[in-house]
């Protein structure tokens, strides 16, 4: 059944080509049966008027505001000509619908006017004298009316495709604001990925340079000092190197904030005040760490510390009142583990789909960024009976 709508859907004149001999046919017959009946002679007209109709009908969609004025000529022929009204003049109200529905505005009032003046102009040329003039006048309403009904019809079809064709562009228009933004959400969050990592990796340098100071400057007084020197030369500067391969690729725009000024960038230590700072706003904060802690790369306590700060911001944002989170910071042997819960109202379900949380949709965005940057993985949604959860995992070797 799906094949056969779709080859009628692709041959739309062939269909009507179909329904205006189907029309021709009964016309036919139609035509044949009244002459019996009445024992009158056809008029000559009779059958190039059924023929025209038909043709009316099969090019309907092809060419509707000529066949309109088709229709309306072979109208007025058989008022001229005194056919009388068959099953072929179907067709007018056919070509009616039609015209309201895809013809020109001209076409449509045209037909709209032509099909309320059909009625009474039949009655007048063809006058029952069993009704009176009462009756003829209440039939050239009634035959009116299907006219009426037809143009109707076929405007609240244009009206609906009208509707329907606003309603996919302006999906395609938000669909391609939303790629947009979400491009230069990314292209702005990579940037600012790269300065805090670009800091990062100037603030370990900074380190190497004061350790080989003081290396040099002990060397001989106290060689042991010196080594130790050494060595946190050498643990500083294979962190440095992995946040430069973590930096590849990301493309970093403008210029540093700080005017030069390399700083070091928060790091989980620095949670404690980011949490403390919360419940001070207001925001119970419930915050646990499990494992034993222990020293981690720049670039997993940065994103650790972003995460957090922006699940919690979003839960201030977004939970509504009396809600409450908590912070679980979890320290296994080959990575770090954070999940972050509340138990608010949540922000907009579209946001979820979009990739979204914070106010602009952009939230989750960045977080994937980050925790794509030290090749961890990220899992965030709402949470079964309300709220929101965040869980991330960060690796504490980066990925090869």
């Amino acid at each position: 059944m799906q094949r056969l709508y779709d080859f009628l859907r692709r041959h739309p004149t062939g269909v009507d080509a179909f329904w205006a001999f189907v029309l021709f046919a009964v016309s036919g017959v139609g035509v044949v049966t009244t002459q019996e009946n009445t024992r009158a002679d056809m008029p000559s007209a009779v059958i190039p008027v059924v023929l025209l109709l038909c043709l009316v009908v099969a090019l309907r969609r092809r060419m509707p505001e000529k066949m309109l004025l088709l229709a309306a000529a072979v109208g007025v022929a058989q008022l001229v000509l005194d056919v009388v009204p068959s099953a072929a003049d179907l067709a007018m109200l056919v070509i009616i619908g039609t015209v309201a529905a895809t013809g020109a505005r001209w076409a449509s009032r045209f037909a709209l006017v032509g099909g309320l003046c059909a009625g009474p102009l039949s009655v007048l040329r063809w006058p029952t004298d069993m009704t009176g003039p009462l009756g003829n006048i209440a039939l050239a309403v009634f035959q009116s009316v299907p006219f009426a009904l037809a143009w109707v019809l076929g405007d609240s079809l244009r009206t609906r495709r009208a509707y329907f064709a606003e309603l996919e562009e302006r999906a395609a228009r938000l669909e391609k604001e939303r790629e947009a933004q979400a491009k230069v959400a990314v292209a702005a969050e990579r940037a600012r990925i790269a300065r805090e990592l670009h800091d990062v990796v100037a603030h370990n340098v900074s380190v190497m340079v004061v350790q080989a100071d003081g290396a040099a400057y002990v060397l001989d007084a106290a060689p042991d000092q010196a080594k130790q020197a050494l060595g946190t030369i050498s643990s500083t500067g294979r962190q440095a190197l992995a946040e430069m391969r973590r930096l590849l690729g990301v493309l970093r725009t403008g210029e540093h904030e700080e005017g030069g000024e390399y700083v070091p960038q928060p790091d989980v230590e620095q949670l404690d005040e980011l949490i403390e700072e919360c419940r001070s706003s207001g925001l119970p904060v419930d915050y646990r760490i499990e494992g034993t802690p222990r020293p981690l790369p720049s670039g997993v306590e940065l994103t650790a510390y972003r995460i957090v700060q922006e699940a919690l911001t979003n839960t201030r944002k977004h939970g509504g009142p009396n809600t409450g989170a908590s912070v679980r910071l979890v320290y296994f042997d080959d990575g770090l583990g954070l999940l972050v819960e509340d138990d608010g109202k949540g922000a907009p379900h579209e946001l979820y789909e979009e990739g979204g949380y914070d106010g602009q949709g952009h939230g989750l965005i960045g977080m994937r960024e980050r925790v794509g940057m030290v090749g961890g993985t990220l899992d965030a949604g709402p949470r079964p009976g309300g709220g929101f959860r965040i869980s991330a995992l960060l690796p504490l070797k980066p990925a090869p």
